[in-house]
């Protein structure tokens, strides 16, 4: 999984979407509700089969949401020592959030990406790349972005999405609405690297935005119905 874009709005607004790309065998998902963990309180979808998530906000003001694999495609191990979903948890509760990244305990753990977000004081957007051996961090301007998951998606592919993502931009009004459409239809009729993706065994089965308007957090979580 997945794809991912972030999409920043005047006032320290934003919205941020996840197209999830698993294996259609994989248990289904809960829809995003609210938890209480550690006397914190989460918001997320729950994966069916770790109990972990892939996108998550919590009262520290702050969201998280992970791509599996860093920066390329990497060998998988036949097991690892914990869910990369349950990391994602753990950070949405911690108090600081680059300190936390620095010294979470990485080892023997899958490769991922997570796009972190903040806004308590200010917009706030890091990158946060484990690659087998080593974190990334990386502070990033609050521009558009477009993430693709380097387990399914080459290069190649990463690129020509980058550019259907760039002719989006430049032609449309930025909101809610509209980068939906773009994750539902983007793409050049090849159910492989489309953005609504679609392969023998694995494929996208669905899309959650987060949007931050003022003081305001909304979700929005749908299902996608594939025949395989």
């Amino acid at each position: 999984m997945c794809t991912v874009t972030f999409l920043p709005i005047n006032n320290n607004n934003f919205i941020l979407t996840s197209s999830r790309d698993v294996p259609f065998s994989r248990e289904k998902a809960q829809f995003p509700k609210m938890y209480i963990e550690n006397g914190i309180e989460l918001y997320y979808p729950k994966d069916g089969q770790a109990g972990g998530t892939w996108i998550g906000t919590s009262e520290k003001q702050r969201l998280i949401c992970l791509l599996n694999g860093g920066f390329k495609n990497h060998q998988q191990q036949d097991s690892y020592t914990r869910s990369r979903g349950l990391i994602v948890k753990d950070l949405l509760k911690t108090d600081d959030i680059t300190k936390a990244c620095k010294e979470i305990d990485l080892e023997d753990v899958e490769p991922f990406t997570m796009v972190i977000v903040e806004w308590d004081h200010h917009l706030f957007l890091l990158e946060f790349v484990w690659d087998g051996n080593k974190k990334h961090l990386r502070i990033l301007p609050k521009e558009p972005k477009i993430w693709s998951s380097s387990t399914l998606y080459s290069a190649k592919m990463k690129e020509l999405r980058l550019q259907w993502f760039s002719e989006w931009i430049a032609n449309k009004e930025v909101k809610e609405e509209s980068i939906l459409e773009f994750h539902h239809k983007a793409g050049i009729g090849d159910p492989k690297i489309n953005i609504i993706m679609k392969r023998p065994k694995v494929g996208t089965v669905s899309i959650t935005q987060v949007s931050k308007n003022k003081d305001r957090i909304q979700w929005s979580y749908e299902e996608i119905k594939q025949n395989h």
